[in-house]
């Protein structure tokens, strides 16, 4: 008997809001309406490495009251429960049980923004919601969202029996050119950067970080001191 088989693999939920044009718009003219009034709608502590060619938005853009981000909110969300779903073998009843808290913001980037390789910190899920990417070639590295391999550290030492092995098992970094529409949902814990973007207008996201408490669930009750 001979057999190759999967160890380990990472999910990856990819979906696509299709009459995405109209609501793209509105989102877009919002975001630079917000971008222009600075620091009011500005994140106020970044951390990861970025360049003044990016803006990052504070995070609570789900909260806000436009009908735009209600609409893309529930989009993002009925992804997600679906994804977890599926992913978990839950039945609607299950999933009613698990209650969100989230952040959620926008990114605008123009030619020269990048931002830096990070994962997301205390939560489960992560997404990115590409409003309008243009302005580039589109068989170009610009602005692609790339998440760094996991297993990144087995090329410590790589010879030809290794170097070309065929998805999954490659270890090179999976590089997404994000489409208008397109919505790409990953465990947070992912390494991931989105290289320079060389476009003469702008590339537009929205990302958001999703965890979940069980319904009835109580902290411990554990004495401090």
């Amino acid at each position: 008997m001979f057999e190759i088989t999967p160890a380990f693999s990472v999910p990856m939920i990819h979906a696509k809001l299709d009459d995405h044009v109209e609501l793209n718009r509105q989102l877009r003219d919002l975001f630079l309406a917000r971008e222009a009034e600075g620091d009011k709608y500005r994140n106020p502590e970044p951390i990861v490495s970025r360049n003044k060619q990016l803006f990052e938005s504070n995070f609570r853009l789900f909260d806000w009251p436009q009908p735009a981000c209600a609409r893309l909110r529930d989009f993002c969300w009925a992804s997600l429960y679906r994804a977890i779903g599926e992913l978990n073998g839950y039945d609607r009843a299950m999933l009613m049980k698990l209650h969100i808290q989230h952040q959620s913001w926008f990114h605008i980037t123009r030619r020269g923004g990048f931002f830096g390789a990070h994962n997301h910190a205390m939560h489960s899920w992560s997404g990115v919601y590409c409003v309008k990417h243009d302005g580039d070639d589109p068989a170009s590295d610009s602005g692609r969202l790339t998440f760094i391999n996991p297993q990144a550290t087995a090329t410590m030492y790589l010879d030809m029996a290794l170097a070309n092995m065929k998805p999954p098992y490659a270890m090179s970094p999976r590089s997404l050119r994000l489409e208008p529409g397109q919505l790409v949902i990953f465990p947070s814990w992912m390494l991931h950067e989105v290289l320079p973007f060389e476009g003469e207008g702008e590339r537009i996201t929205v990302a958001f970080n999703a965890r979940f408490m069980l319904d009835g669930a109580q902290p411990l009750d554990v004495p401090l001191g």
